[in-house]
């Protein structure tokens, strides 16, 4: 299994790169249309539908509804040069934020509170279309970053913060495996453990110390900087374990199959689906 995971993400990473910088915009947009429709596919399972044109009918509401998005806010102008971001885009970032503090309820209080949502798949679709449409955003935001100015600026922000979540993934995974005893969520994912998300916080703010110091950042961009990635690792693993959560409610162990080691898009996704609106959100701000 080990090995398989290895295998795909040194084939996964360097596609990932490739795409963040070298895509044009709006075949990167339609890129990751592409594959949140496969996320919201596989999120059609933890509704309980098992029936295909009733899960084609939740990736192609869920296309929509990106479709619409890049329709009325179009990505070449995400960023105004004199108001910057779009207001009703600060918006929808801000209303994904509200669903992860409400998931994060919902995580820290499972099973208890899953009476309402477990057995209605409408709340249960809502709760997808909130966690994978506003990725989308976040996505385009981040990449579109200064691009009339520097086309690569965007993608380099986007990179650093899938580099966090990566390096937060591997330091939680081999220190977990090595030394994790405290169980962090066990109703909800019992094989996290408070050293591994320690171990992967510490990866991560190794990384910033890294980057920090290449890009000669001054005392207070390293606080900063420092106090973000704190944020961005802890709710990686919100992301992580709220999919694990539905997971366990539907009965399920892997979102999909079609990557081999490590599950179905939504298992290598999930902490950048609640990672990437704060992370925008907060480059927003602070930038």
């Amino acid at each position: 299994m080990l090995k398989q995971r290895i295998i795909t993400a040194l084939i996964l990473a360097p596609a990932a790169a490739s795409a963040i910088f070298y895509l044009p915009i709006n075949y990167f947009a339609g890129l990751l249309m592409a594959i949140i429709a496969i996320g919201a596919w596989e999120w059609a399972r933890f509704m309980g539908l098992v029936n295909s044109i009733q899960r084609v009918g939740y990736t192609l509401v869920t296309t929509v509804l990106i479709g619409l998005l890049w329709f009325l806010l179009p990505v070449d102008k995400t960023w105004l040069v004199i108001s910057g971001v779009q207001h009703e885009i600060t918006f929808i970032l801000s209303l994904s934020i509200i669903w992860w503090l409400f998931a994060a309820l919902l995580m820290f209080s499972y099973p208890k509170l899953n009476t309402f949502w477990a057995n209605n798949k409408f709340i249960v679709a809502i709760f997808g279309w909130l966690t994978l449409v506003p990725t989308w955003l976040a996505f385009m935001v981040l990449r579109t970053n200064n691009y009339t100015i520097d086309e690569f600026q965007g993608a380099q922000l986007l990179m650093y913060l899938f580099m966090l979540v990566w390096s937060a993934d591997v330091g939680a995974y081999f220190v977990g495996k090595s030394i994790g005893k405290t169980k962090l969520m066990p109703k909800v994912s019992p094989g996290k453990t408070v050293e591994g998300f320690l171990g992967g916080v510490v990866c991560a703010a190794i990384l910033t110390v890294i980057v920090g110091v290449l890009l000669e950042w001054s005392n207070d961009d390293f606080i900063t900087a420092l106090l973000v990635t704190l944020l961005i690792t802890s709710i990686s693993v919100l992301g992580d374990l709220t999919e694990s959560m539905f997971k366990r409610q539907a009965g399920i162990k892997d979102s999909g199959t079609i990557l081999p080691g490590h599950g179905g898009i939504l298992d290598r996704i999930d902490s950048l689906t609640a990672t990437a609106p704060v992370f925008a959100l907060c480059y927003m701000l602070l930038a």
